[in-house]
């Protein structure tokens, strides 16, 4: 990557491509669906939008080299529910969870009010 387009990379425009998915609470679900995104994750960004986090489906662990902030990790199950979430996971680190089918990569402290929007997501409508 040329200089100057890192320095012209901001976060809405890494990440304008993705798919949106809207969540309770004002928040918003970016997917990493393709390899290409899925690839680059975060990394080499200086921050998230406020808000949103990123979403890759099919993930049972990640790395945080190459990133410039600490991410919370909520791990998820198949039917999307909260297997455990890592918080403040600092850059050059590598998690795993057997367990989870997919995982959400939060800025740090934004982890439990992510995972509160993604359980009332789940409940069914009264």
């Amino acid at each position: 990557m040329r200089s100057d387009d890192a320095a012209s990379m901001t976060p809405d425009r890494r990440l304008v491509g993705l798919e949106r998915r809207p969540l309770p609470g004002g928040l918003t679900l970016l997917v990493a669906g393709d390899r290409r995104s899925r690839r680059r994750g975060l990394a080499h960004l200086d921050a998230l939008p406020a808000g949103h986090a990123l979403l890759l489906e099919r993930c049972r662990s990640v790395h945080t080299l190459g990133m410039r902030f600490a991410l919370d990790l909520l791990w998820l199950d198949g039917d999307g529910a909260l297997v455990r979430l890592d918080a403040a996971v600092a850059p050059r680190r590598v998690r795993t969870c057997l367990s989870a089918r997919a995982v959400v990569e939060a800025a740090a402290g934004d982890g439990e009010r992510v995972a509160a929007a993604l359980a009332a997501q789940r409940r069914p409508a009264p």
